[in-house]
């Protein structure tokens, strides 16, 4: 029994010091961001209470809201009565752990057709994919609804999907999607993360779609005969938030790690931001991924987030309410429970603040009048406005 014992205790020390080991940080180009001080200057106001995994926010017009949960519905929420009404004329969705009714927005020319654009998981736990689609809202409903685009190919399970929808002109959008799983998760016979790096695989990329969901002109593997068309950049995990500089027009995407090294990316149509091949992030049982952290061919991310932010929403700031945050990015956080202000100068990031919000942050928008807004909770979701104060 003793020598039992001392086996077991030798065995024990021998994982210890291998997990160890690979929970050593790996070393590269991009210093690790982890704490920021906090920043000054505002005060929160919950503005809505009792919404169920809300994901995603937006506005029309008229300062209503269109607000999604990720079960499936969509709240409109009357801007002066703060009244919540669901939605009819949404599609079903496959909603299981990752997956369900995602992000929404309005078509550049709403005012003119009305049209409404979501991203959700359809199908079921056995065959599933991010899909997107559009109907046109008249009061209460969302008329005249299909499918335009549906990622490929199909995977099973419930983790990965994306998913944003960022307008980069009045007539196309770019589409974040998820690698399809963690792993041991398989995806066509190969680990779902590889997918990241095959150009005949809509997974781990960004795409660019016209309004009607067909491959925009001039993406940067239309001629690849051995590559889908609708791919803008590759080598993604899961990104969660992207966001435009309006005037240079820059793209900027946050993106899950696995455990820690999470990333904040300028997104440039044809590159290689590295997964699974470069990582900083480690297995979630602590072994790393790869030894790499930085190739040639492959892009080096902004910002590192160890420990893991969990980023979701992210926003490009322009408003008038807060002057000296003009020009800056904020970026949610699930597991960081915080939004970061990331300070900008062109393309470099000069320093980051972060704002408390003590909850699981999911969207991070800026309203009409100028003030961030930010979606959090879980089951019992919140939307709180962040003002000056």
């Amino acid at each position: 029994m003793n020598e039992f014992r001392a086996n077991v205790s030798f065995a024990f020390t021998i994982i210890i010091i291998l997990a160890l080991y690979g929970c050593a940080m790996p070393e590269g180009p991009v210093p690790l961001s982890g704490d920021a001080p906090d920043a000054e200057g505002w005060v929160s106001e919950t503005v809505i209470e009792g919404l169920e995994q809300p994901w995603a926010i937006t506005w029309l017009p008229n300062g209503d809201m269109l607000i999604t949960e990720r079960p499936g519905r969509i709240q409109l929420v009357d801007h002066e009565t703060l009244m919540m009404r669901e939605l009819q004329g949404v599609p079903p969705v496959y909603a299981d752990g990752q997956g369900g009714l995602m992000d929404i927005s309005l078509h550049p020319d709403f005012e003119e057709n009305r049209m409404v654009y979501i991203t959700y998981a359809s199908g079921n736990e056995d065959v599933n994919r991010t899909t997107v689609g559009r109907g046109v809202l008249d009061g209460h409903l969302l008329t005249e609804f299909e499918e335009i685009f549906r990622v490929l190919p199909d995977k099973d399970g419930n983790q990965h999907f994306g998913s944003r929808i960022l307008w980069i002109s009045d007539s196309s959008f770019l589409l974040a999607v998820g690698d399809g799983g963690n792993r041991p998760q398989r995806t066509e016979g190969i680990l779902s993360r590889e997918h990241a790096q095959l150009l005949d695989s809509h997974l781990g990329k960004v795409l660019h779609l016209n309004d009607d969901g067909t491959a925009a002109a001039g993406n940067p593997f239309a001629d690849d005969p051995d590559a889908y068309p609708e791919i803008w950049s590759y080598g993604h995990r899961n990104i969660q938030g992207m966001a435009l500089d309006p005037e240079s027009g820059r793209v900027w995407a946050n993106e899950h790690g696995s455990r820690g090294g999470d990333e904040l990316n300028l997104i440039e149509p044809g590159e290689n931001y590295g997964w699974p091949e470069v990582t900083y992030s480690r297995e979630y049982w602590y072994t790393r991924i790869t030894d790499e952290t930085s190739k040639p061919g492959m892009v080096d991310p902004k910002v590192v987030w160890t420990p893991a932010q969990a980023p979701s929403g992210l926003l490009f700031y322009t408003g008038d309410a807060f002057p000296e945050w003009q020009g800056d990015l904020f970026s949610g956080g699930l597991q960081g429970e915080q939004v970061r202000r990331i300070m900008l100068d062109g393309e470099s990031v000069t320093g980051e603040e972060k704002i408390t919000i003590g909850r699981r942050v999911r969207d991070v928008r800026q309203g009409p009048d100028g003030f961030i807004y930010v979606l959090t909770g879980h089951d019992s979701g919140e939307l709180i406005r962040i003002v000056p104060g």
